[in-house]
């Protein structure tokens, strides 16, 4: 009776040991990968959902609320989310906030404009938080989200490793067929002009110059010199495209086609969250084939 009441017990910490992982997601390509990696050991509570706009949310009562049990809150990091602060104070100290950006290397945020005389150009500086248009990033993430999920749930370690595995061989086949599409833009055409300096990590992947007339978000604005200045540099280059962004105001570059009667490519998903393109491969694939269309030889 005793040792059937001990084996009991043991098959019951077992049990609890192995309950899926809970953990709440501030972006919509970390939920997805999440779930690639944990599949039936997690549940992943979406904060911040699709459609939603990365630069200005912040997360509401009821979003606090829906983080009620996880172990885990993933944020992109990065000092994209500012209110991080603010919500580890909400969530209590058993919460732990992970922010996967933090141990992507990053890339400075350049936004061409022209402010200084001598040299005709001026660049603004700061890490850019958009570190997940690089596969080799996605790649890391996988990595330091199976870490993060095994040290919350041990008891799923081979799981999540497993998950991680298969994530990242999805993705570097993703990366070698980007490079072959990729590949019939000529090298001189490899420049990416876009409103906003989101692309950095895609560019600095697969070879492009970013070209972009704002800054980061989307609330910055540009003067009708930095306009000018952008579309003398596509007369130089003899660009052939620009590409307006989704939930971006199209406005800054209406201005620069009207200017130079460039061709305007399809728009490009900058954030990760287009409701019809919320996956890294979705959102990826969209990219890689607008950019290519636009810019292959003809």
């Amino acid at each position: 009776m005793r040792r059937t009441l001990i084996s009991l017990i043991w098959l019951t910490a077992i049990s609890l040991q192995a309950e899926p992982l809970k953990v709440a997601s501030l972006h919509p390509l970390i939920a997805d990968l999440a779930r690639q990696i944990g599949g039936e050991q997690i549940i992943v509570v979406e904060v911040m959902k699709p459609g939603g706009d990365i630069h200005h949310f912040e997360p509401a009562p009821k979003d606090i609320a829906s983080m009620r049990g996880a172990r885990l809150v993933l944020a992109s990091g990065k000092e994209l989310e500012t209110y991080l602060p603010k919500l580890r104070d909400s969530l209590g100290a058993g919460v732990q906030v992970l922010e996967v950006g933090e141990k992507i290397p990053s890339i400075p945020s350049t936004c061409h404009h022209d402010e200084d005389e001598k040299n005709g150009e001026h660049h603004h500086h700061g890490a850019d938080p958009h570190w997940w248009h690089s596969t080799e990033n996605m790649k890391r993430a996988a990595r330091i989200l199976a870490d993060a999920f095994s040290a919350a749930a041990p008891a799923n370690e081979a799981a999540y490793a497993s998950g991680a595995k298969a994530a990242i061989k999805r993705l570097g086949e993703l990366k070698s067929w980007a490079q072959k599409e990729i590949s019939v833009i000529p090298r001189g055409d490899r420049k990416l002009v876009t409103a906003h300096a989101a692309f950095g990590y895609f560019c600095k992947e697969y070879g492009f110059e970013p070209i972009s007339v704002l800054g980061i978000g989307r609330g910055d604005d540009s003067s009708s010199k930095h306009i000018a200045q952008t579309i003398q540099v596509i007369r130089e280059n003899k660009i052939k495209a620009v590409f307006p962004e989704d939930q971006a105001n199209p406005k800054v570059l209406t201005e620069i086609v009207r200017g130079t009667s460039v061709k305007t490519g399809q728009t490009l998903i900058a954030d990760g969250t287009a409701k019809e393109a919320h996956t890294f491969e979705t959102m990826f694939a969209h990219n890689v084939r607008a950019i290519v269309e636009a810019l292959k030889q003809p």
